[in-house]
């Protein structure tokens, strides 16, 4: 017996750890998306834009007029009931080239009502350095539905409000990228670990010969790659070919505390603690009671306020979590108390203040 436990013991301590692609764990630098953003009118709404109070749709309206030639007298406030002044967004994948096109997301900024069956016209988006890299046009397709009776009474499904136009912006320029000037290939780490960047290192130049790969620090490698385009794609396809083996992560507790969402890791272990854990409930109840006076008191008629509280404590069972306890251990004795999210919540902050976690805590 001792023989087979010593056997397994030896296998599972030998056994490799498991590489994983090198483009799963690093970004290149440089091979990016970038984001473009614009203002815009959307048009041929059915009575659902801007109502006459949001000036800026009015005068944008007038402007693009002016551009067409129309003359307007300044003085003049057009009342447009089938126009919204909208942001238009958009993502352009990495090392896009001009004549390429992307999805457009369409945002109300003043107070329409619904952008259901509006036609967005021609909108200039502009990057974080102010220059036009894209245009934006086309029918909006708007997932959301509001309707509104006479007596005020209204029902919205979903964001009428938000649109999106597939394949609706074309790029006109090149977004600059320093992928492909520079002599260094600069792979970045995805989770930092000083132990993954000497083994992409090492990998790396296993492959291609000594030097090549330098590791800056825990969170950045540097690779020589040959300058010609052609011999640097075929150099990023080789390195995407490359497997690595990761080094050890520390595992995760992340809280939401907006939704009360609790994710822990696989690996997250608990030291040996004794946890309890109880509800304090407090309940007040006001009423309101009249006090009349006698028949011939000559009194008033007052209404008194009667506030009753009452205070209770949850009884709470103290547990001892043994040494390495993992997660399906915890998952139980938590839920055998009854415990909510945000109760775990507070029972895995107090094991981290005592020390007795071995995980990283995150609140987002």
């Amino acid at each position: 017996m001792r023989s087979l436990f010593g056997l397994l013991l030896t296998v599972l301590l030998l056994a490799p750890v498991q590489a994983r692609p090198l483009m799963d764990i690093v970004d290149v630098q440089g091979v990016r998306e970038n984001q473009l953003v614009g203002y815009g009118l959307v048009v041929g709404l059915d009575g659902t834009g801007d109502k006459s109070q949001v000036r800026f749709t009015s005068q944008s309206v007038v402007n693009m007029l002016k551009q067409f030639g129309v003359q307007l007298d300044d003085r003049i406030d057009p009342k447009l009931k089938n126009v919204a002044a909208v942001a238009v967004h958009a993502t352009v994948p990495p090392l896009a080239s001009p004549g390429q096109t992307v999805n457009v997301t369409v945002s109300s900024i003043g107070d329409a009502k619904s952008l259901r069956g509006g036609t967005l016209l021609m909108t200039p988006l502009h990057g974080v350095d102010g220059e036009v890299y894209a245009v934006a046009q086309g029918n909006l397709v708007v997932g959301g539905i509001t309707a509104e009776g006479r007596n005020g009474s209204s029902v919205t499904i979903n964001t009428p409000t938000v649109g999106l136009i597939p394949s609706g912006g074309i790029l006109e320029a090149d977004i600059p990228s320093t992928f492909t000037e520079l002599p260094d290939i600069v792979l970045n780490l995805r989770q930092p670990s000083f132990k993954t960047a000497r083994n992409i290192e090492r990998s790396v130049n296993h492959l291609f010969g000594p030097d090549v790969a330098r590791a800056q620090d825990h969170a950045k490698v540097l690779v020589q790659a040959p300058m010609d385009p052609r011999q640097r794609v075929t150099f990023m396809s080789m390195l995407e070919e490359l497997e690595v083996e990761v080094g050890r992560q520390r595992p995760r507790v992340v809280f939401n505390s907006r939704t009360g969402t609790v994710v822990i890791g696989q690996e997250v272990r608990v030291q040996r603690a004794a946890v309890s854990h109880g509800n304090l409930t407090v309940t007040i109840t006001e009423r309101q009671q009249v006090s009349q006076p006698n028949a011939f008191g000559g009194g008033d008629t007052t209404v008194i306020q009667d506030s009753q509280i009452d205070i209770s404590q949850g009884s709470a069972n103290m547990f001892v979590w043994p040494e390495g306890t993992s997660l399906d251990e915890i998952v139980r004795a938590v839920n055998s108390l009854g415990a909510a999210p945000t109760d775990l919540m507070a029972i895995l902050q107090a094991l981290d203040e005592a020390g007795a976690l071995d995980a990283e805590l995150v609140v987002i």
